[in-house]
């Protein structure tokens, strides 16, 4: 199935291409199977309504589904390449289309980001948003350099990204080493307890930051995990404190309304340590479809 039914072929009107890819292989852990979560995501939406929050008939979207990239488990540079390729022949098609990753583990959001970074041209207005309980900011872990535990910093490593258009949201669990190498590069993060100020001011935080280094453009990535556990039991990492998906949904449609979206990625459901209900899956698959409308309401 594809998501919410979509068609499958790029056309010269088509704003957003959702693919998958199932890839788990630099996960930390073995407990979860986010290598699953693409087809599992998919399918929820056969029982969601086709409505937006907003009243928004989902059918208009000018969305499309191309399915998964090719993945071979451990053959960790030829998925680097498929990944790439899979991306260039998307723009080959519409160059201004939006693509949508669903993970996966959160080393699948490198290769996107710099598949979209390198692809657009106003690298000087292009900023990174990341949602996520961690920073993963290790310089290596376990396999070596690719981890989702280092895969933030694989992306700052890119030449154009910088402490200036990186921002982590929502973290409350990182560690010494990485704290460490984040406070010497001095990165900036808004730590989710900050959220007793309230919400309002949370967000003007992350606008702030981007806007006086003059980002107009954004890709954002989101771990589930960046939602609390109680709403969102089904991944690796379960660490409380984190979002409500209402605070999610208000964070998402702000930031759209303040910064042309570009490129946006979900990653890390484990399907198999979800409720029976799925509510992670169907929380995934409501998040992607209500971002997909915000920006959808702009254009």
């Amino acid at each position: 199935m594809r998501f919410f039914d979509f068609d499958e072929n790029i056309k010269k009107d088509t704003q957003f291409v959702i693919f998958g890819i199932p890839w788990d292989y630099l996960t930390s852990i073995d407990l979860p199977n986010s290598s699953i979560a693409p087809e599992k995501i998919r399918n929820v939406t056969n029982d969601i309504g086709w409505t937006t929050e907003l009243g928004d008939n989902i059918t208009n979207f000018k969305v499309i589904d191309v399915g998964d990239v090719i993945i071979e488990k451990v053959n960790v540079e030829k998925n680097l390449k498929m990944i790439r390729n899979f991306i260039e022949e998307i723009y080959k098609k519409n160059e201004r289309i939006i693509p949508i990753m669903i993970g996966g583990d959160h080393f699948c959001s490198y290769p996107v980001i710099k598949s979209v970074g390198d692809h657009f041209e106003k690298k000087n207005e292009f900023g990174i948003l990341i949602f996520d309980s961690h920073l993963d900011f290790y310089q290596e872990w376990d396999k070596g350099v690719y981890s989702h535990a280092t895969v933030s910093h694989r992306i700052y490593d890119f030449e154009y990204i910088n402490n200036k258009n990186l921002l982590f949201v929502g973290t409350r669990d990182i560690d010494i080493p990485e704290l460490e190498l984040a406070e010497a590069e001095n990165i900036e993060y808004i730590n989710a307890y900050q959220l007793i100020e309230g919400l309002d001011n949370y967000i003007v935080k992350i606008i702030k930051f981007f806007k006086k280094s003059n980002i107009k453009y954004l890709y954002v990535s989101i771990d589930i995990d960046a939602l609390d556990p109680s709403i969102a039991p089904g991944t690796g990492f379960a660490m409380p404190g984190g979002f409500s998906y209402r605070e999610m949904w208000k964070m998402l449609k702000e930031i759209s309304e303040n910064f042309e979206i570009i490129g946006f990625d979900l990653v890390e459901v484990a399907p198999n340590l979800d409720l029976e209900n799925k509510i992670t899956c169907n929380l995934a698959a409501k998040i992607l479809i209500e971002l997909i409308s915000f920006i959808s309401n702009k254009m």
